[in-house]
């Protein structure tokens, strides 16, 4: 399947994409949470599973940030997720993502090997949240390859042997080619706030040109009762119509 496809537009919902019955591989879109972070009501990916299966107990296997789009792994009864999640410690479950970043790597692929480390709150980062290369920080390795790079732009294809908080993102920018659209690693980590504040704005829009970061997780496999699965689903069309309208040489990688 290629990257993306007019004939498979990814929804603004949820998407059941295979199921079974231990578990559910779900596309999830871009600014959904996951799972509750505070009580404040937002909708969450792990509520609707719960009304999509009533009479199951769901579970999350993997998990996305709120503007990562696609493949997200959910078990559906307890040995099924006892079971998905020894296989994620043994880092038998292999997911890629696929990256739109500013600018091209050195290298045309690498594996980055940074510890990452919460950077803390001081006058130059107003994000609590945000990470950081830091020398006392958690081992994390990122490995990427760019699949084409024009218009000062790189499509990077991209797997984890780690899982960090926000580690792609932390790792691409490290190396000066950050995620487009991403309003913490981006061009100014201010951006995060204005946006949370007000929404998105013609200002936003102008300095980061989409609404979300532009990083998807393309593919998962596993094997599973002796059988090798795997998932592809496309990039969303905001971000594959970008990709279109400003890198030529990536055209015939999304629409195969």
């Amino acid at each position: 399947m290629p990257f993306f496809s007019t004939h498979l537009a990814p929804p603004s919902s949820p998407h059941v994409v295979a199921a079974t019955e231990d578990f559910a591989v779900i596309a999830k879109p871009a600014h959904l949470l996951i799972h509750p972070t505070r009580p404040d009501g937002q909708f969450t990916l792990l509520e609707w599973l719960r009304k999509h299966y009533p009479d199951r107990e769901v579970s999350l296997v993997n998990r996305l940030d709120r503007e990562t789009t696609g493949l997200v792994l959910a078990a559906l009864n307890p040995a099924a997720a006892s079971a998905l999640g020894q296989m994620t410690m043994r880092r038998e479950i292999h997911k890629e993502y696929l990256a739109l970043v500013k600018g091209c790597p050195e290298m045309a692929e690498a594996i980055i090997d940074m510890p990452i480390g919460r950077m803390g709150l001081d006058e130059t980062n107003p994000v609590h949240v945000r990470q950081c290369v830091r020398d006392d920080g958690a081992p994390a390795q990122t490995e990427y390859r760019v699949l084409s790079s024009s218009g000062g732009y790189s499509l990077l294809r991209v797997k984890t042997m780690t899982g960090r908080l926000h580690q792609i993102r932390v790792h691409l920018a490290s190396i000066g080619t950050p995620v487009v659209g991403d309003k913490i690693y981006g061009p100014d980590p201010t951006l995060y706030l204005k946006f949370i504040a007000e929404g998105w704005t013609p200002e936003l829009e102008q300095v980061l040109s989409l609404n979300h970061h532009a990083l998807h997780a393309y593919s998962m496999s596993f094997s599973w009762q002796g059988e090798t699965l795997r998932w592809s689903y496309p990039l969303p069309d905001d971000l594959a119509d970008f990709i279109i309208a400003r890198m030529s040489s990536a055209e015939s990688l999304l629409l195969g």
